[in-house]
Parts: structure tokens; sequence; C-alpha cells
């Protein structure tokens, strides 16, 4: 295609969507490196997509009727070359056909009835590929393939920085030191490992000289992240509810691992080049795992797994999730080579 003046990409959540949709803005941008490029996505996350290098225009939205539509008639007037839906619903895919672009792609089985607002539809062949080769197929379907390992790049801003080292200097931790982090929450029931077998490996970590163990989350997260730490037999810094969305590529970047459920951090830490010890439940690690080498996914095989469910059916109530033992994460940590430079 002709090299597009404007793009409009449309993603609008969640946090670890966002973040396997960079390497197609690193393509795109790579590709086209004059094209400017605009991002709708719902207004929670706007302050992480603001951070992610090729992304000229943050556009957010917020989660009614009457925003999107009041949106989408004002992008009308960017007058974009090409528009990218990869969220595959029938209100992202409405917004592509009023901005009145004449270039609208999207995914041949975009659910809600979405496809017929594109005028060009990808194929995936198959579902079990990961969501980040699975964007790429977009790229590639528009002259833009991607030959060398898919690319996540984040604007690490020094302020955020400085404001971080001072939120651990508060703490009585040093950011620039070595501290392993831990999410131990999730949107899901189904995707959250006990508190206190979280709690078990901030013990037996801290009772091998790794450490300090650092608790992070949103504000809605403190319940289970103080149960940790009330559970856990040695120090264990909360930070819950603390750091801005916003702050998350920074903060991530400085830990030495992340210890986590499956889970939007999981995804951040990943793109930012930190190991991920993550604990599966009922979702795929093919599917939406972290992306890339030198991670490890701890999972429980049953026979309905994965089943992709907000609420367990199975005649073992989270079988597959509470299996998996704090021995096999602390081995998992234990292993990881810049975990072992954390030890004391």
């Amino acid at each position: 295609m002709a090299e597009p003046r404007r793009i409009l990409l449309i993603k609008p959540s969640s946090l670890g969507d966002i973040v396997h949709t960079m390497p197609v803005v690193a393509a795109f941008k790579q590709r086209w490196p004059s094209a400017h490029l605009t991002w709708l996505v719902k207004r929670q996350w706007a302050e992480v997509v603001q951070r992610i290098e090729g992304v000229d225009a943050v556009w957010p939205v917020d989660p009614t009727l009457a925003s999107w539509v009041g949106q989408a008639l004002a992008l009308r007037a960017q007058r974009f070359d090409l528009v990218v839906d990869l969220q595959g619903l029938l209100r992202s895919a409405l917004v592509a056909r009023i901005t009145g672009c004449t270039q609208r792609v999207g995914f041949a089985n975009g659910r809600e009835g979405s496809p017929w607002w594109y005028t060009h539809r990808v194929a995936v062949s198959t579902s079990e590929m990961h969501a980040v080769e699975r964007y790429l197929l977009i790229a590639a379907e528009l002259g833009v393939p991607v030959k060398d390992a898919p690319q996540f790049r984040f604007r690490l801003l020094s302020q955020d920085v400085t404001t971080l080292r001072e939120l651990f200097r508060r703490k009585g931790i040093d950011l620039d030191a070595p501290w392993v982090a831990m999410n131990v929450s999730a949107r899901w029931p189904t995707k959250r490992w006990p508190a206190a077998s979280f709690a078990a490996v901030a013990t037996q970590l801290a009772a091998r000289g790794i450490g300090p163990l650092v608790v992070i989350g949103g504000p809605d997260e403190r319940e289970t992240s103080g149960q940790v730490q009330s559970l856990a037999a040695c120090p264990v810094i909360d930070l819950t509810g603390e750091t801005p969305i916003g702050l998350l590529p920074a903060l991530l970047s400085k830990a030495c691992a992340l210890i986590t459920n499956d889970s939007g951090p999981m995804h951040v830490a990943a793109a930012v080049g930190r190991p991920v010890v993550s604990i599966f439940g009922p979702t795929s690690a093919v599917r939406t795992g972290p992306y890339g080498a030198g991670h490890t996914v701890l999972t429980h095989d049953v026979p309905c797994r994965p089943c992709f469910s907000r609420v367990c059916r199975h005649a073992v109530p989270m079988e597959c999730l509470e299996s998996i033992t704090p021995e096999q994460v602390v081995a998992a940590v234990v292993s990881q080579q810049s975990c072992r430079a954390v030890s004391r």
C-alpha cells in the first residue's frame, strides 16, 4: 500500500493486550517513519500508551457509549489514511467506520459482526498462537513483515525513575539495589494464586537471602497484598496502590524479576526485559504467556484446562492453579541468573 501519512490504531484495552500491540507500532514506524500514529485507548491505560515509543498521539476514551460516539466523530476530522482495529468488537469496528477512512483493517474472525465494517479482513489460521504473533499478521498483510524479533519499546522517562527512587527511599529500600517484584492479584478470580502461597514464597526466598520482596498492584488489590504481607514470616514491602499505572514500565525495569499471576504487569515486565516467573491456571501461556525467552510458566494440567473461564466448575475447585506449590515457584526464581545476584 502507499505510505500512510496518518494512522489510527484502535486497541482500547486491556494492559496485556496493549503490550502485545507494541511490536505492531514498532513495525509501522520502521516501515513508515514519517507517519503520524494515533492510538485510541481507554483512559485508564492512557499513561502507559503515552510511554510507548512510536506513538505520536494518545486518544483517550471513557467506557460509555456517549464517549465512544463522541470520540469517533471527533476522529473523523483527523482524516486518517489507515485505521487498524486490533480489538475486533462491534464498538471498535464502528469507530473505524465513522472515521471515514477508506482503508480499515481488522481480523476476519472478529466478534460481534465487526468484520462487516472493515475494508480489509485478515485471516487467522489457528487460535493456538501468541497474541503478539496474531497482531503481527495484520502488519504482514499491510506489507510490513517483521523478520527479526518483535520489538517492545517503552520510553523510560527520567522523571518516572526519580519519582520511584523517592518512593523507595521512603520505604527504606534502594531502587537501584537488587529487589524482586511480586504481583499477587489478577482481574479474574480463577487466575489468583492463594495469598498464603505467595507469602510462603516470600518467606522461603528471604530464608535463602533473596530479597527484598516488593509487592505491587493497583488500589483495588490492597486487601490481597495486605494478606500476603501479614502471612509472610519475613518483611515484605507493600507498594500496592502507590505507583500510578504510567510508572509501571520504569518500576519493573528496575526489578531483578517478577513473580506473578497471569496479569498485565507480567507482560510489562517481559516487555522491559525482566525475567518472569508466572503462575497459570485456566488460561493458555501459548496464547498470552510472557513473550520472549528467559521466562518460566508454571502450570498444573487437569482435563478441563485451559477453560478460559472466570468461574471454576471443576470437581476439585481451582485445582489447576492451587496445585502449583510455593516450592515450585521458589525453585524457578532461584534458577534465574538475575535472581542469584539478589542474594545477599
